[in-house]
């Protein structure tokens, strides 16, 4: 069955990660043409394995994404092969243990602050803005899809350098959006609640995960916004909550 993805290019970071395959699977089952990209050799090579390889399966290996080197070297293996990039949907983003900001702040330096910055912010701006400038330079009118957390949008005791983070993310979201829906290409984030994947389940065992949102709930959000459906919809951080 043809869909308005079939032959599009997308490149989904982060794509060995519970987000990150569901993504990739069902971009992969909807026509698209998929760039797995992973910090793993070997676990990005058996995911795009465990897809079926072929033409639609590209997988790469990027070593970090909050580096312009790094980021520039994957954009272009993906230029050699497709020519083209379509779609982003980046999944990548971490979490460094929460302290009170009073104890983080030291003379040797703030490792919390440091950290989160490192995961959730630099990632955005610099895969983010290589991206954007692949499809300014070849005119193309795509779509980015940033997954950020709902945590960006309010502080909370012992996890400021986080919330920090997810909240320089989201600005630089709504900042690209100003910056390039004028030409025609669309980016925006989705912040989730809490996501029902084994490691949450694990870490708290007596929570109520009806309330949780769900992987394929965050895929159907990630699809949409890729979709013509959300052609009038730029810079917006997406609440994908479930009932919790």
């Amino acid at each position: 069955m043809t869909s308005e993805f079939t032959d599009k290019v997308v490149l989904v970071t982060g794509a060995t990660g519970n987000l990150g395959s569901a993504v990739s699977r069902r971009f992969l089952a909807q026509g698209a043409k998929v760039v797995v990209a992973g910090r793993s050799t070997d676990e990005i090579t058996t995911f795009a394995n465990e897809l079926g390889g072929g033409d639609n399966v590209f997988p790469v290996v990027a070593a970090d994404l909050g580096s312009p080197a790094d980021v520039d070297a994957l954009v272009k293996q993906i230029e050699q092969r497709y020519g083209r990039i379509d779609i982003l949907a980046h999944t990548v983003g971490g979490y460094a243990a929460g302290k009170p900001v009073h104890e983080d702040v030291q003379v040797d330096g703030m490792a919390q602050w440091e950290k989160n910055l490192a995961l959730n912010a630099r990632p955005v701006y610099v895969t983010a803005g290589r991206v954007a400038r692949h499809m300014v330079e070849h005119e193309i009118a795509g779509h980015m899809v940033i997954i950020l957390a709902r945590a960006a949008l309010k502080g909370t005791a012992n996890n400021g350098a986080y919330n920090a983070s997810k909240a320089f993310a989201l600005r630089i979201v709504e900042s690209m959006s100003a910056e390039l829906r004028d030409k025609g290409i669309h980016i925006n984030g989705i912040l989730p609640g809490t996501i029902d994947t084994p490691a949450n389940r694990r870490d708290t065992p007596n929570a109520d995960t009806s309330k949780w949102v769900t992987v394929d709930q965050l895929v159907d959000a990630v699809t949409y916004l890729s979709s013509e459906q959300a052609s009038a919809i730029y810079g917006i951080g997406l609440e994908v909550y479930g009932r919790g």
